[in-house]
């Protein structure tokens, strides 16, 4: 694994990534304008276990405070293989264009260079386990159920889309993730305030709580975002640690 230079800094923790860019000499205001800035990145701990998402914007103000380095995945032959990059390499790094080329990085333009937004960034002196609780609001219910109606199938706009209780209100049943779907307009009518089998309807998936934010789930159906899996599955137990 490439090392390069590591901060000695004492542990500080993903919620204290509110500062901007405009920290670090290199960012200016051409930067801050930018729309790679509000490109999404995951961050690890410092064993490689995945903590939360943040925007490009606070994960450059982690790189410029030197509390974290860029983690670069490259796939080859004897599998993935992992690079640490300090803010300024990761600058020297993105000057060679064709190394990114066929990986979809967003990117931040200056008047003075050019940078690519990294994928995965570590906290290098940080090494609390997330929160392994998923919020149950409406956000993450259009997310887990992809946006589409958990009766007839088909997807439709946020704003075309109802939350269900599979056993309604009235018969006791309650705001949890096993007994809330998302559903249409039409299907929501059709079923009113009986369960399923009393309308006669049938969900499509048994719904329950998600193992990870399903916005995160989401985002790894995009090639954009493929070396997330990496971490967010089981590579991170084979990472060499030092």
């Amino acid at each position: 694994m490439d090392r390069k230079a590591r901060s000695k800094r004492p542990p500080t923790p993903p919620e204290d990534s509110h500062s901007e860019c405009g920290d670090c000499d290199a960012f200016g205001e051409a930067a801050a304008l930018s729309p790679g800035l509000s490109a999404k990145v995951l961050v690890l701990n410092k064993l490689y276990v995945a903590v939360r998402v943040v925007s490009a914007r606070r994960a450059f103000g982690l790189l410029c405070r030197e509390i974290a380095e860029v983690v670069h995945v490259e796939q080859s032959s004897d599998g993935p293989q992992y690079h640490m990059y300090d803010f300024e390499t990761w600058a020297d790094v993105s000057a060679a264009r064709d190394r990114f080329a066929s990986d979809g990085h967003d990117w931040i333009r200056t008047m003075r260079f050019e940078i690519a937004v990294p994928k995965i960034i570590r906290l290098v002196g940080y090494d609390r386990l997330p929160a392994q609780v998923v919020k149950l609001n409406r956000r993450n219910l259009f997310a887990r159920d992809r946006n589409s109606c958990q009766y007839c199938g088909h997807h439709f706009p946020t704003a075309d889309l109802s939350i269900d209780h599979v056993v309604p209100r009235m018969a006791g049943g309650g705001d949890t993730w096993d007994n809330l779907v998302c559903a249409c307009i039409r299907c929501n009518a059709r079923k009113g305030g009986r369960t399923p089998e009393q309308a006669g309807m049938k969900l499509i998936r048994k719904p329950e709580r998600p193992k990870r934010n399903p916005l995160i789930s989401l985002r790894l159906g995009h090639e954009k975002y493929a070396s997330w899996r990496q971490f967010l599955d089981s590579a991170y137990w084979s990472v060499e640690l030092r």
